[in-house]
């Protein structure tokens, strides 16, 4: 019999037997939903970990959702300082077989739960950690970013402070460089100006982090397409679908032509909306797709000059 085959039999067999423990075959068996532990509530012999709570929510937000309510536990992430596989102390005050607790006891285990509070962050990289990953709670809430870019964010963080690049420098700093960094490499358009807007750090400090990462870290960052920049500065600026179509008709051809080589994608993009403007009579400035874009007008018109030369428009 396989390894694979003698495993499932194991766990089969560990299902059959929940009703006695197979240590001293007294105890009932105990499930604890909320650590995830099938164990004896006589000799407290742990049979099963991990396990997944299959029973149903405590309450249900709507009449729909009453028959497809489930409980699969949190999932673990690399955005949480332990990835969320630290273990707690509950806060129901009862045993194993689900007595209540004496008095005495009680306080007895308030006072476990407070230093085991204490404990969960005792060095300073779990420290570091728990500031650098609330601060990057608090940028993603105001960015509105994916899971992926999270998660991206977190485990550059990571790799930045196991080689020591944190030691001396601002954690608010490289964690924000780390999230740039992510948008980068996921191709979520956003740019250095949008997360120094929500941010504390100034945009040349945050820059300066972004090249110490991408330098120590060896990052491929992709370059990013100014195509993807056109939906979001057309839906500040309320340009019409149709000047939009125009617009990446102008940039397809511009990529052809490798006219947006090099180029500022929101620069790029600002610039193709705006000649897609003159060309389908949509009343928008130059101003007004600067302002929407965080560019200048002399950018725009720069950029204009260019695509005009090389495309004929």
């Amino acid at each position: 019999m396989s390894i694979e085959n003698k495993n499932y039999a194991s766990l089969k067999r560990t299902e059959r037997l929940v009703d006695r423990c197979p240590r001293c075959a007294r105890g009932p068996m105990v499930a604890d939903t909320s650590g995830g532990e099938l164990f004896c509530s006589n000799c407290g012999y742990v049979v099963k970990e991990r396990i997944e709570d299959r029973g149903l929510e405590w309450r249900a937000f709507s009449s729909e959702e009453t028959n497809q309510r489930a409980h699969t536990g949190l999932p673990s992430s690399l955005a949480m300082h332990d990835m969320g596989l630290a273990t707690t102390i509950g806060k129901e005050n009862r045993d194993a077989s689900g007595k209540s607790l004496s008095t005495s006891m009680r306080g007895t285990i308030e006072r476990l739960r407070t230093w085991d509070g204490r404990s969960q962050v005792h060095e300073s990289v779990d420290r570091n950690k728990r500031q650098a990953f609330t601060e990057l709670d608090r940028l993603v809430d105001k960015l509105n970013v994916n899971d992926a870019v999270i998660e991206k964010a977190a485990y550059i963080y990571r790799k930045a402070l196991d080689l020591g690049l944190i030691r001396g420098r601002s954690i608010s700093a490289i964690i924000a460089a780390s999230l740039y960094a992510a948008c980068r490499d996921t191709d979520t358009p956003r740019t250095l100006k949008d997360i120094a807007a929500i941010s504390i750090i100034k945009k040349k400090d945050l820059a300066r982090s972004y090249r110490l990462l991408f330098k120590e870290l060896n990052l491929t960052m992709p370059v990013v397409d100014p195509a993807k920049c056109v939906s979001r500065i057309a839906s500040k600026a309320r340009v019409k679908e149709r000047t939009q179509r125009r617009a990446l008709e102008i940039l397809r051809r511009a990529g052809e032509t490798r006219t947006s080589a090099g180029k500022d994608p929101m620069g790029l993009a600002a610039a193709a909306l705006y000649l897609a403007c003159v060309v389908e009579n949509d009343n928008k400035t130059q101003k007004d797709l600067a302002d929407a874009a965080s560019v200048t007008e002399v950018t725009i018109r720069n950029r204009c000059k260019g695509l005009k030369a090389i495309l004929d428009i």
